[in-house]
This record gives C-alpha cells, structure tokens and sequence, in this order.
C-alpha cells in the first residue's frame, strides 16, 4: 500500500462514495444478464455482516470493496471497484488483502467470491487468479450460469 493510502470504513453520506457505488451497479447492469446481477446496492452494502472498506489518497477516493460474514466461516467479497481515474495503480490489489485480512482475523475459513464472464470481468478475473483464488462450486445460495463463476481461496493453507 502506498504511504499515503488509508483504508477505512465507508461513510455513506460521502457524495463521492455514493457516485462511485452508482458507477458499479451501473457497470455491473450493464455488462450482466439481468438475471445475474448479484452486486449490493446502498442498502445491502448497510445490511448487517457486511462492511464496506474504502481505499482513499488524500481526499481522492480510489476504490472501495466489501465483505459479507456468512454464518458457516466463508467471507465473501462484494462491490470491489476502483475508481477509473485510478486504475493500474494497486488498487484492487490493495482492497484485495485487506479484505483477506478482514476475512481471516474474523475466523473464516475460507473466503469467496461470485463474478461475471467476459471482458468487464478480465482484470478482476486476473487479479483474483494472480492472489491464488481457485475456481469452485456455488455457495451462499447462488445458482450457476453460464456468465457467473464462483472463487475460493482457502484461509487456512494461504
């Protein structure tokens, strides 16, 4: 992390935060069969077990990524975004850990993720390969696409 970046919990009331929520729920609509859109809006991302972290350099926001605590010890990862003025700069690679991080001092086992297909999905794709993130079955009740693909990454063995 670079020595200026801070991660901290979201501020719902941030304008900057609640556009760059906007810019996701619109990419994820836009590029996802209607069907398969699984990304929380506003009041998800406020639902209890979830956290929402964001990632800023001074006053600029640069990305923002959530877990959500299951009850069977698996964290899974929603909402990871950086903002497009910010891009290839570690960003994700930043949200990623420390959402790892989060995940594991909060006793899950494993942490999991649910994504789409194609090209909007490639660098989260790579990025979450590049970490160790192995391809799985469902879980949490999602139900398999031929778009949606679920990661895993095991806690105890990473």
């Amino acid at each position: 992390m670079a020595p200026d970046w801070r991660i901290v919990p979201a501020d719902f009331e941030d304008a900057r935060l609640l556009a760059l929520l906007a810019l996701h729920l619109e990419g994820m609509h836009r590029y996802t069969p209607a069907c398969g859109v699984h990304a929380l809006d506003l009041t998800g991302l406020q639902a209890p077990g979830v956290t929402l972290y964001t990632l800023w350099d001074g006053e600029a926001l640069l990305g923002m990524g959530a877990l959500r605590l299951h009850p069977d010890g698996v964290g899974e990862i929603k909402s990871m975004r950086t903002h497009p003025d910010h891009l290839g700069r570690g960003v994700g690679r930043t949200l990623l850990e420390h959402l790892i991080a989060e995940a594991r001092a909060a006793g899950c086992r494993r942490i999991s993720l649910e994504t789409g297909s194609g090209p909007a999905f490639e660098a989260a794709l790579n990025l979450y390969a590049a970490r160790g993130f192995l391809k799985g079955e469902p879980f949490g009740g999602y139900t398999p696409s031929d778009f949606n693909h679920f990661y895993h990454l095991d806690l105890q063995a990473a």
